[in-house]
Order: structure tokens, then C-alpha cells, then sequence
């Protein structure tokens, strides 16, 4: 990596002035200003046992209640989010011409929210729902009033929010829940989302793939990388010899590859960096 990893911002904002097409990649550092929690901390390790495996849901009755316990506890936070300052920078940042593409790997739809525009969500979208039986989908709003009308007396003590609109609920309460089900063909729901053990989409793949390599240079804002999915993204852009800008605070799995290297609360960098000062908050 060239140079100090600590640079301020204002090297940010002529690295983006530099380059005429750059393709973001974005990561829950970015949400976090949103009141959603990310997973990890400043040096890459988990700050709570990983998410729900794929395998786990969908063969385990125990673990498929307890996830939809926690789901239903932790929704109503998550889906009152609201745009933050980095969802809003970058949003002005494609607004100029010069970010044409947006990958995330937040599944909370707030870049959307937030004006943006090309946004490929690597790892789907929360609030999408799925049979995995029948493939019918619903809005996962839709669910939560299904759920509480079948759950009418169940109440868990206050929970801990958790990342990705889960919620700390005890197995006591979570086996006393009633977890929903298709209502077309009796089937198993999931978030429209890539769980833990599963394979991005191949066409969501290349869509990004593509965006990557017609572009002049790469950002990372909010993100560890330490899952492959997005690591590879920077991986890519490094052997396509385009320059790399990483905003982050703490470790990344591509500090190595980076060529701007920004150690810093996202949010307030990217504001800094992109918007006029009448424009930060």
C-alpha cells in the first residue's frame, strides 16, 4: 500500500476528483450511522457469533423458529432506518457523473433511500421474502402483520438489536414462537437475502463483474472484506491495475492492495470529502 494509512480526508476528495468512473463498493460501515449494527470491529474479528448458516435454516425446524423469532423482534428498528451521511455522499457522488455503478453488500436498501442509483445489492434485500418451496414472494412488511397476528401472545423481554434487523432473543422465548410459513403452498420463507454457505447469484455477479471492469478506479467505503464476496471485487480491481481507495475504520482483508487508504468513520470521511459543508450532517 503507498503511504500513510491514516490520511485525512481531504485526500479522499482529490483521489475522487481524479478519476472519471468509479465503481463503490459499500459495506455495513456505512449503515452503521443508521442505528444498524455492523458484525464486525476495528480489527476485522466478529463482535458476536457469525449469522445463521443457509444449511442451518433450512434443515433445522429449531434454528428456522428462532430465526423468524428474532427477525420479527429486530424488523421494526431495522425498517425504520434511515439514510445516513455516507448513503447520502455517495448518493451525490453518482448524482455528479462519476460513480456510475454501486455495489453493496448491506441488505438494508438505504443507498436506494438515499437517491442512489445502479445499485446492485450483492447480497439481496431484507426486505424481500421467499418460498423456497414454490419461489412466491411477498414484501417482508406484509409478513411482519402475518407474524404478530400469529403470535398475538407471544412477547419476548427487550432485546438487544443486532445486524441486519436481527435481534437478541433467549431460546425459551424463541420456541415459544410461531414461525410463518407459505400461505400458497405450505413451504418454508426466507429473506430474499444470501445467507452464510450460499453463492452470490451468477448474474448478480457478473452484473457487478462487468460495472468493475469498465470502470477507472475502485472505492471501498464502510467495508472489512473479509467475506470473499466483496474481497474479490477489490482483488479484481487490484490485478486490472486500477487504483483503490479504501475508507474504513480499522483492518481491512485488502489493506494490502489498496493505493488510498483512509482509517476513518465513514460516514463523516465520505461527507467531508463529497459534500458542501451547508450539505453535512
Amino acid at each position: 500500500m503507498d503511504g500513510d494509512p491514516r490520511l485525512p480526508p481531504h485526500h479522499l476528495r482529490d483521489w475522487l476528483e481524479a478519476h472519471a468512473r468509479i465503481f463503490i463498493l459499500t459495506g455495513a460501515g456505512c449503515s452503521t450511522g443508521s442505528g444498524i449494527p455492523d458484525y464486525r470491529g476495528p480489527d476485522g474479528a466478529w463482535k458476536r457469533p457469525p449469522p445463521v448458516t443457509y444449511q442451518a435454516f433450512t434443515s433445522e425446524r429449531a434454528t428456522y423458529q428462532r430465526y423468524w423469532a428474532r427477525s420479527f423482534t429486530g424488523w421494526p428498528r431495522f425498517d425504520g432506518a434511515r439514510p445516513g451521511p455516507a448513503h447520502v455522499a455517495l448518493a451525490a457522488l453518482q448524482a455528479s457523473g462519476r460513480a456510475p455503478t454501486l455495489v453493496t453488500q448491506n441488505v438494508d436498501g438505504l443507498h436506494q433511500r438515499a437517491g442512489g442509483h445502479e445499485v446492485i445489492d450483492l447480497h439481496g434485500r431484507l426486505d424481500r421474502v421467499v418460498c423456497l418451496a414454490c419461489a412466491a414472494a411477498l414484501p417482508r412488511a406484509s409478513l411482519q402483520s402475518r407474524m404478530a397476528d400469529a403470535n398475538a401472545a407471544w412477547g419476548p423481554p427487550l432485546a438487544k438489536q443486532a445486524p441486519d434487523g436481527d435481534a437478541d432473543v433467549d431460546d425459551a422465548a424463541a420456541a415459544a414462537f410461531v414461525p410463518p410459513f407459505c400461505d400458497q403452498c405450505g413451504g418454508s420463507l426466507k429473506p430474499d437475502v444470501v445467507f452464510f454457505g450460499e453463492n452470490v447469484p451468477r448474474r448478480r455477479y457478473e452484473h457487478a463483474r462487468d460495472a468493475l471492469l469498465a470502470a477507472t478506479a475502485m472505492l471501498v467505503a464502510g467495508s472489512s472484506l473479509m467475506v470473499y464476496s466483496g474481497f474479490r471485487f477489490a482483488r479484481m480491481a487490484r490485478e486490472a491495475g486500477l487504483p483503490l481507495a479504501i475508507v474504513n475504520r480499522g483492518h481491512t482483508r485488502a489493506d494490502d492492495l489498496a493505493t488510498l487508504r483512509v482509517d476513518a468513520e465513514v460516514g463523516g470521511a465520505l461527507a467531508a470529502a463529497v459534500l458542501p459543508p451547508d450539505a453535512r450532517r
